[in-house]
């Protein structure tokens, strides 16, 4: 009987000692990557599609607001976007913040990397990458490794409810689309249901709206963009930002990317 729980406890340590050695490792390829180019910050745009119904969310929520706040990864700026995804809705708890438009955001996804379907927390970098949303060390490479590649430049104003925007110096291109999306910070739900039942779950980028500002032909480096920007009950704009960006319609690359403050 003493032997059988020394193995049990055993393999307790041993377990946790696996995910304490993981989280060692995934921090140390983050500080690594932090010191490693000291080149100006390329913009890197990083999207998480996740859902308060999910209990492997939290994790990547955490990440990704470290993202956004450390900018911990030297030549890039990361501009973080949250989307939650509606598809967890109907198992407990419906996320106040998700919506359609995002699930299908997401299954563009599945299709441009060949997955068999979408899960949360799954974290794309740029476009070009993705992985679980939680995986820090992953992020941090993928962001370093985008914010290599050539990509062109976005410039905004912001008067009243119109947005006007500049877009220059696009790499070669099939037709793209400007998006702008409505994010805010410093937003929380007390989940009363479904997996995460009796948290408090703290939220950062989460995003609001998202809608399209323009199209763009193929092969067009240069354009100027503008259009109002939709209303969004409760929104507070002290905590929000606007963030632009020009993504290839057919391999989903992101081109451009900026971000201004929403007042």
């Amino acid at each position: 009987m003493k032997t059988v729980l020394f193995l049990i406890i055993l393999s307790a340590v041993l377990a946790v000692g696996c995910i304490m050695q993981t989280a060692v490792s995934q921090e140390r390829q983050v500080r690594a990557l932090s010191t490693q180019d000291p080149r100006p910050r390329s913009a890197v745009l990083v999207e998480l599609f996740t859902s308060e119904g999910c209990s492997s969310c939290p994790p990547a929520d955490r990440a990704l607001k470290f993202l956004a706040e450390q900018q911990p990864v030297a030549n890039a700026e990361i501009i973080p976007l949250a989307f939650h995804v509606d598809y967890w809705n109907n198992l407990g708890w419906k996320d106040k913040f998700s919506s359609p438009t995002y699930s299908r955001r997401q299954e563009l996804y599945v299709s441009r990397f060949g997955l068999g379907s979408s899960y949360t927390p799954e974290m794309v970098v740029d476009g070009r990458a993705e992985f679980i949303g939680s995986d820090t060390g992953a992020a941090a490479k993928k962001i370093f490794e985008a914010a290599t590649e050539q990509k062109g430049i976005i410039s905004a104003t912001l008067a009243g409810d119109i947005i006007s925007a500049s877009v220059r110096n696009l790499p070669d291109h099939h037709p793209a689309t400007v998006f702008l999306a409505i994010v805010e910070d410093a937003l929380s739900s007390e989940i009363k249901a479904g997996e995460n039942g009796g948290q408090t779950m703290v939220h950062a980028s989460v995003v609001r709206s998202l809608s399209t500002l323009s199209l763009i032909e193929k092969g067009i480096s240069s354009t100027e963009v503008q259009g109002a920007v939709p209303a969004v009950a409760d929104l507070k704009p002290q905590n929000s930002r606007l963030v632009l960006f020009v993504q290839d319609n057919v391999n989903r690359r992101i081109l451009a990317v900026g971000s201004i403050k929403a007042t």
